[in-house]
């Protein structure tokens, strides 16, 4: 580990901080209808929307009318998808010529997309058209961005609100939120990619002639637009197979950070909206304070990790001082690929700048273990905030159990319903993960995927599913997915990690809605400091621990030692 990679890692955690507070100011005014700078413009295009639909955003919809509107809303995007990927092969945009997506393909791919997930099974060059990057896969990374912070926005009113039927409208959060915060962020992102020298057109492809002399194809089309939402909607899926890794979409060291940048801005500005909304910041920053000490602790052992090398290659003479360097760019070296893989995966992204499978067991092991605490280090847009909100209450509640009080959250009493339907949604992730995963490595399909033998095979087949069920997106790479048994197990174990999380945690909102408020009292355990930090950190990584320790010791712990050992597989 070097001084300049230190330097750099806090160069972007501090411009983070500096835009969490004034993101967050302006997300809350978005989110609770009111004025904003770009009012003037976009507030007719809403009204416009409104009455379009035949919708009254001032209509508060209780949690379950909320969760039917997002359950409709997502049936019949995922019916458009599907269709539009189908059929791609006789629409137009498709200057090369691509083929219709397979049935399998296109189910895990429609799913994939629309919660916020976007696995590829695919390189995206070789099989999309422009018009299913642009009207299917771009326009969903919009309204699954949308989603989760209009999900989000659900639970916090349900925190600060009292003796109330509802917890919003879905319809008028998903149109403000794609109106006033993604449209208008994407278009200048987009302008700046631009800038940077990332494509944005509707060109085929070139055909260039090597110094060698042999032919090569060079891919290119509207990249900048997606790459834009794919970062600041925690979306992750690239235009090209080799996603962030590729010249064309992380061009420069200035790129790089204002992707990384992009990925957690609006998930920990979210930390902040609680805070506004419930009347009182210094619980947002709490729970910020808990994301940054997981995330500093992954960076920690990632960076050191990778940059320590691989004493094997050491032992035969191999120069180490740049670190473990195989599967990564050298324009970003140990330090950012590091920080780059711990960023993607603390936050539900999925997008890289360098190949996890490349990376030392321990350093691979950090951001699979990120997706298994939930993706709640930040999280995906929105989804980061309720995810860790769950788990607030889960601490809370032990907490009240070890000293015989009823527990309290920010003046709501937590009550046996609350706990039940907290207990149901966390514990949906560790089903879909452990097990999918037992099936892959019992069953001959599943075995035919992985391209190593021994904990690294296992690993492969254990990210795919953690990473499909945290709804996160990123490849362990090394994993043949392009199959039906993976196609359509890893689309089914998204649906699970998105939805059997969100119709509980609406259930959740919409009982805490309905209290009281409760007065601070002498007795309320204070949830804006260091203790309650700390207990809140402990029952994600107790939760966690507990759940992953046994898959995670089949896998990258035992690479480690194996390695130590001198084994090769």
């Amino acid at each position: 580990m070097t001084v300049n990679g230190w330097a750099q890692i806090a160069l972007f955690i501090a411009i983070l901080l500096v835009l969490t507070r004034p993101l967050g100011f302006y997300l809350s005014r978005v989110l609770e209808g009111q004025r904003t700078l770009l009012s003037p413009v976009l507030a007719p295009v809403e009204r416009g929307f409104y009455r379009l639909a035949g919708i009254d955003p001032a209509e508060d919809q209780s949690w379950w009318v909320y969760c039917r509107a997002m359950l409709v809303f997502h049936v019949v995007g995922f019916a458009f998808l599907y269709l539009l990927l189908r059929l791609q092969s006789v629409l137009p945009l498709n200057p090369q010529d691509m083929s219709a997506v397979a049935p399998d393909l296109s189910f895990n791919t429609a799913v994939s997309f629309l919660t916020n997930t976007n696995w590829q099974s695919y390189g995206g060059e070789q099989t999309m058209s422009y018009l299913s990057q642009m009207m299917g896969l771009a326009v969903q990374n919009f309204l699954s961005a949308a989603t989760g912070i209009a999900l989000a926005m659900a639970l916090i009113r349900g925190f600060a609100r009292a003796n109330a039927r509802g917890i919003g409208n879905f319809w008028a959060d998903l149109v403000r939120v794609t109106l006033y915060v993604l449209l208008p962020f994407c278009i200048v992102l987009t302008l700046f990619y631009v800038w940077q020298g990332v494509p944005q057109n509707l060109s085929p492809y070139v055909e260039a002639t090597t110094l060698e002399g042999a032919r090569q194809t060079i891919a290119q089309g509207p990249v900048a637009s997606q790459l834009a939402i794919k970062m600041l909607g925690t979306n992750g899926g690239g235009f090209f197979n080799a996603n962030s890794a590729h010249p064309y979409e992380n061009p420069t060291a200035l790129a790089n950070l204002v992707q990384m940048l992009s990925i957690f801005v609006i998930g920990a500005a979210m930390t902040n909206v609680f805070g506004r909304t419930i009347g009182s910041e210094r619980q947002g920053w709490a729970i910020l304070a808990a994301m940054g000490v997981l995330f500093l602790a992954s960076v920690f052992v990632a960076y050191w990790a990778e940059a320590g090398g691989n004493p094997i290659l050491a032992a035969l003479g191999v120069d180490n001082a740049q670190g473990n360097m195989e599967g990564k760019e050298v324009r970003f070296g140990a330090p950012l690929s590091a920080l780059f893989a711990v960023i993607t995966t603390a936050a539900s992204c999925g997008a890289v700048n360098a190949m996890h499978d490349s990376f030392m067991p321990l350093g691979g092991m950090i951001p699979l273990l990120n997706m298994l605490l939930g993706e709640i280090i930040i999280g995906g847009v929105g989804a980061g905030l309720y995810g860790v909100l769950l788990f607030a209450i889960l601490a809370i509640f032990l907490a009240g159990l070890m000293v015989g009080r009823t527990p309290e959250y920010v003046g709501k009493k937590i009550e046996a319903r609350d706990v039940k339907f907290t207990m149901l949604a966390i514990l949906c992730l560790p089903l879909a993960i452990l097990g999918f995963t037992a099936l892959a490595v019992v069953l001959p399909a599943g075995l035919a995927g992985p391209a190593n033998a021994g904990p690294h095979g296992f690993s492969e087949i254990f990210y795919a599913f953690t990473s499909a069920a945290a709804n996160n997106g990123s490849a362990f790479g090394g994993l043949t997915a392009n199959t039906i048994f993976y196609n359509s197990t890893l689309g089914v174990a998204m649906i699970v990690g998105r939805f059997a999380i969100i119709v509980p945690m609406l259930a959740v909102a919409g009982s805490l809605a309905a209290k009281r408020k409760s007065a601070v009292s002498l007795g309320t355990f204070p949830t804006d400091g260091p203790l309650f930090v700390g207990l809140l950190v402990g029952a994600i990584l107790i939760v966690g621990g507990l759940t992953f320790l046994p898959a995670l010791a089949l896998g990258p712990i035992a690479e480690h030692f194996a390695m130590l050992a001198g084994t090769l597989f």
